[in-house]
């Protein structure tokens, strides 16, 4: 993800064909919507767990009280001077707004976490925190196991500066287990143009400082709701991330402590909408899963570079069953992004749409590597102006294979940007992709880097003249729903790769053994 400044474009709306429409409809069948689960009306308030104590506050009390059901708190402050431990809940009263910032002190244990969440009947409505221009609406400092769930937070007054939603932060204290935050509904966070250490996000995970590694071991962000958000969606950063592999992509100054990566981290089910720059961002984390989260509309209002799910100085991260769409310009506007330092990265299952700036992003520079991506089974439907775009640093053992591209309203510039020298090492394996174009012009092919290679790929109505061994250019006869039709020649006309997950995009068994479809299907033809 590239830190340069460019002029923001004016986003245009998309207005797919009747086919596209068809195939969508097909396609959400097979993919979460999130939206639904994360703005349901909120649950009862959690059982009470007896090793604890429960505390109360109704900021539209009027009386003083002493945090008790019938005397609840009245104000933030009140929360923020007692100190919780193991087992206690601090439950807001539904339909009541709470302005400040939320700082509690304090700490669950395990299987006996603080629990932050809500009380009262659910037809009050949400509960809600309002920041009220403060730059943490809710603050989880130096804390660990800690559960957040079913309050409405935003944060919309004096925009401009650094403003967040949610703040986790690790100061110098070592490994901080159990988080989950679920269920929230994060909005109007008016934060400025900042990808720093301290916002601005709805949700934002830290770790700081340079005396004492620190890092998270189970963080679960979860069926949450964050829609119109200056900048990120959600967004992680480490001042432990030095390593070899990172080179000088990020300040070594700034960010000196050995790589000390977060464990247990599950991002799914999440709904973002009307991002102002990147939805998910992933930094100093090894084994993370981005999973069936639902992203509509980013680099809406940023003249910064952003993507809608990347990694930054990551290992082994899996991004799948996401559904990707409104990348508003080409800097960068892509789906998806391996970034410098992400090693080990799977982008598998996804659906990617109407993203202005593409599909794919790599992008190692200033010393940096990228290595072992693997891109597979996915579906993109009208992403331009490229598909792919390559960084100027070394990209290593990239395999890009059995996806399915189709664009009609959008026409992709360039099948791959790649700006770089031929000496570059980018080392990229593009096989078995089923590539399909109703429009006209486009797709062109300039790269000069020889280990970049082509094989067994469909291109049908793309004007590249790319060498392709084992390809075909007829009909492959594809469904507006992806799948494939009997008789087209991208059925089993694809080379056989070893380690390819298992299963299509549609959930189908790969028979190892036999060779396997071209594109994103792998099943018979459908009628």
């Amino acid at each position: 993800m590239r830190y340069r400044t460019h002029a923001l474009s004016t986003r245009t709306a998309t207005t797919l064909a009747a086919t596209a429409a068809a195939s969508a409809a097909a396609l959400a069948v097979l993919l979460p919507a999130p939206a639904q689960a994360a703005a349901a009306p909120a649950a009862a308030a959690p059982a009470h767990d007896s090793s604890g104590r429960t505390h109360y506050v109704d900021c539209s009390a009027t009386t003083a009280g002493t945090g008790s059901r019938t005397r609840p708190w009245t104000t933030l402050a009140e929360a923020n001077a007692h100190t919780f431990g193991p087992g206690d809940r601090l439950l807001f009263q539904r339909g009541a707004t709470c302005q400040g910032s939320l700082q509690p002190k304090g700490s669950g244990s395990a299987g006996r976490p603080f629990t932050i969440s809500d009380y009262g009947p659910a037809s009050a409505g949400r509960a809600k925190l309002d920041g009220a221009g403060a730059h943490d609406v809710v603050l989880l400092a130096n804390t660990q196991h800690i559960k957040l769930t079913d309050l409405e937070i935003t944060n919309s007054a004096s925009p401009g500066s650094e403003r967040n939603g949610v703040r986790l932060r690790l100061t110098d204290y070592g490994t901080a287990p159990n988080f989950e935050l679920a269920g929230l509904y994060l909005h109007h966070i008016r934060g400025g143009d900042f990808k720093t250490l301290t916002g601005s996000s709805a949700i934002h995970i830290a770790v700081e400082g340079k005396a004492k590694a620190s890092k998270y071991d189970g963080l679960n962000i979860h069926h949450n709701l964050i829609e119109d958000v200056d900048r990120e969606g959600i967004y992680f950063k480490s001042t432990y991330s030095k390593r070899a592999l990172v080179g000088n992509q990020q300040d070594p100054h700034a960010y000196p402590g050995e790589w000390t990566p977060s464990t247990g981290v599950r991002i799914h089910h999440n709904t973002l909408k009307s991002l102002a720059g990147d939805g998910i961002k992933l930094d100093t984390t090894t084994g993370a899963v981005v999973e069936r989260n639902l992203i509509e509309g980013f680099q809406l209002r940023s003249p910064s570079a952003n993507a809608g799910i990347w990694t930054f100085n990551t290992d082994d991260t899996l991004v799948q069953h996401n559904d990707v769409s409104g990348g508003g310009n080409t800097h960068d506007g892509m789906s998806f992004d391996a970034d410098g330092a992400s090693k080990g990265t799977v982008f598998q299952y996804n659906y990617s749409h109407d993203n202005v700036g593409g599909f794919l992003l790599i992008c190692p520079y200033s010393g940096a590597k990228t290595l072992d991506t693997v891109v597979r089974y996915n579906v993109s439907r009208n992403d331009g102006a490229r598909l792919v775009q390559n960084c100027w640093g070394p990209i290593l053992n990239t395999q890009i294979y059995n996806n399915s591209f189709y664009n009609k309203e959008k026409v992709p510039a360039r099948l791959i940007e790649d700006s770089a020298a031929a000496s570059t090492q980018h080392e990229l394996s593009i096989r078995n992709n089923l590539f399909v174009s109703e429009g006209t012009g486009g797709y062109a092919y300039d790269v000069k880097i020889p280990s970049i290679t082509f094989g067994h790929n469909a291109f049908h109505g793309v004007p590249t003249t790319v060498p392709n061994p084992g390809g075909i250019t007829t009909n492959p006869l594809l469904r507006p729903d992806f799948r494939l039709s009997p008789g087209s020649p991208a059925l089993a006309a694809g080379v056989q790769i070893p380690d390819n997950g298992g299963k299509d995009y549609f959930g189908n068994r790969l028979k190892p053994g036999t060779a396997p479809n071209i594109g994103a299907y792998a099943g018979p033809g459908v009628k």
